[in-house]
């Protein structure tokens, strides 16, 4: 007997959000495993975390996130460009740290982001407006400073990984939680890394 259009619609998309939530998890881990080395190739990998995380975030409804993935598409590409070419006579970019106002600029510009997202997604029956919101303002500065290579990018990759832990669980997206958790275990890995390669002066390419 075969089986309703609808049923096998329903039963092929789990198995979509499944895989892109699988493999989400594979080059996510990697991705950031990459990246706390200072590893260039965190770029094409985390592009393609990008499109697995766009699936499986705009099925669950959290919209800020799934646009985000497309802002982070185009941040990859500048980030892998500055990388190679950013540096003095557009050599590669070293390893340093951000200046004092900089960082102030991009914690006080999270606030007016955050009350607009949250205005616009409200809107947008988004199921989680504000928190969604607050992630992506975190996560958008943090893939700034990671773009320029700047240690500072560690902090709030960690603010966002705290808040889209609880937030992916309440969501019933385990498998997503378990990999914001090693996430920011990575984080502070990261942290430890570049603060030892800085004090060092290695910047690994």
């Amino acid at each position: 007997m075969v089986a309703p259009l609808n049923v096998v619609l329903f039963h092929f998309g789990q198995d979509a959000v499944s895989w892109a939530e699988l493999l989400g998890f594979v080059t996510g881990a990697l991705g950031v495993w990459l990246t706390v080395r200072a590893d260039i190739w965190n770029f094409p990998v985390g592009l393609a975390n990008n499109l697995f995380f766009l699936a499986l975030f705009w099925a669950a409804r959290l919209y800020a996130d799934a646009s985000l993935q497309i802002v982070y598409l185009a941040f990859g590409v500048f980030g892998w460009w500055e990388w190679l070419h950013g540096g003095a006579r557009r050599n590669r970019r070293t390893m340093g740290r951000a200046k004092p106002w900089a960082t102030c600029a991009l914690a006080l510009a999270i606030v007016p982001i955050t009350w607009v997202l949250t205005v616009v997604l409200t809107h947008a029956n988004d199921i989680a407006p504000f928190w969604d919101a607050l992630t992506t303002a975190l996560s958008l500065a943090a893939q700034w400073l990671l773009n320029l290579k700047q240690f500072e990018n560690w902090y709030f990759w960690i603010a966002a990984d705290v808040i889209y832990i609880p937030l992916y669980f309440v969501k019933v997206l385990y498998l997503t939680g378990i990999v914001y958790l090693i996430f920011l275990g990575l984080c502070f890995a990261g942290v430890r890394a570049w603060r030892r390669a800085l004090r060092l002066g290695f910047a690994p390419a």
